[in-house]
């Protein structure tokens, strides 16, 4: 039976645009750079996850344990992207790197720090001249101070600034004697002080709860916004479909729960748009 050729030539094209476009999407693998800690684990989490495989999304994990260096990393496209800050820290680091900009993708989560004592149990029992230990790196000693501020404490010139130092206590009428300490000896200080200024994961390692141990926190409203966590990358990385996948797998339900699980639900989930932390 003779076949003509022109149909042939005709069939094989058609067969060949019908397996193209039937073909799974081809997925690029993108690098999320973290610091470490519970970051890094729930990023290797999702990486290795059915979520990820079904979106097609190939991830590769990298550990820049240095912050500027990770932000550094980010720009110069060692990693596509990081998450590691929150957008106040992404917004300060913008400022100081008008060069370097870098583009925060999507929200994934905010962590509550936590005024925690040993010897109190509420703000009210705090006695006159205190003394507070508080972390010494910029970045969470204005948390801390914003955090008195909330909490009537202390009030400070400036409560919306991205930077907050002690020398913007304007009013502190409980005389309160402020330490600075490293903030990973938080947990560690606290016998020796009548309360601790501590960044949740750091409570978290030092067997704390911020729901159950704390006399006062930080909770998910407009105060807070700027300390919401963010999914960060350069102005390359921010326009791959990629981005958009990898918030979405963040806020996956199966992911969420795990993450909810792993970290005794002390990381709040906040699925909002980058907008509306400005």
């Amino acid at each position: 039976m003779k076949i003509n050729k022109k149909f042939l030539t005709l069939l094989l094209l058609v067969g060949a645009t019908f397996f193209f476009f039937n073909q799974p999407a081809s997925a690029r693998t993108v690098t999320v750079g973290v610091e470490g800690g519970s970051d890094e684990q729930i990023w290797h989490h999702i990486a290795q996850s059915p979520q990820a495989k079904k979106a097609h999304v190939k991830i590769k994990i990298k550990e820049i344990t240095d912050s500027l260096q990770l932000n550094k990393a980010t720009y110069e496209k060692v990693v596509d992207y990081n998450a590691f800050q929150s957008y106040g820290y992404l917004e300060a680091y913008n400022q100081d790197n008008r060069n370097n900009q870098l583009i925060a993708i999507g929200t994934t989560y905010l962590e509550p720090m936590g005024l925690y004592s040993k010897k109190y149990h509420s703000l009210k029992k705090l006695p006159a001249n205190s003394k507070i230990a508080i972390p010494q790196d910029p970045a969470n000693l204005t948390r801390g101070l914003k955090l008195l501020n909330t909490a009537g404490l202390i009030s400070v010139k400036h409560p919306k600034s991205n930077k907050i130092t002690l020398t913007d206590i304007q009013k502190n009428p409980k005389h309160l004697k402020f330490y600075q300490i490293d903030g990973a000896t938080g947990p560690r200080v606290l016998k020796d002080v009548a309360a601790a200024l501590i960044a949740n994961t750091v409570a978290q390692e030092g067997g704390l709860n911020v729901f159950h141990d704390t006399i006062t926190r930080e909770k998910l409203n407009q105060t807070t916004k700027k300390n919401v966590n963010v999914l960060v990358g350069n102005r390359t990385s921010a326009k791959y479909p990629e981005a958009k996948k990898l918030i979405k797998l963040y806020h996956n339900a199966a992911i969420q729960r795990y993450i909810k699980s792993s970290f005794h639900n002390t990381k709040i989930a906040v699925h909002k748009p980058v907008s509306s932390l400005k």
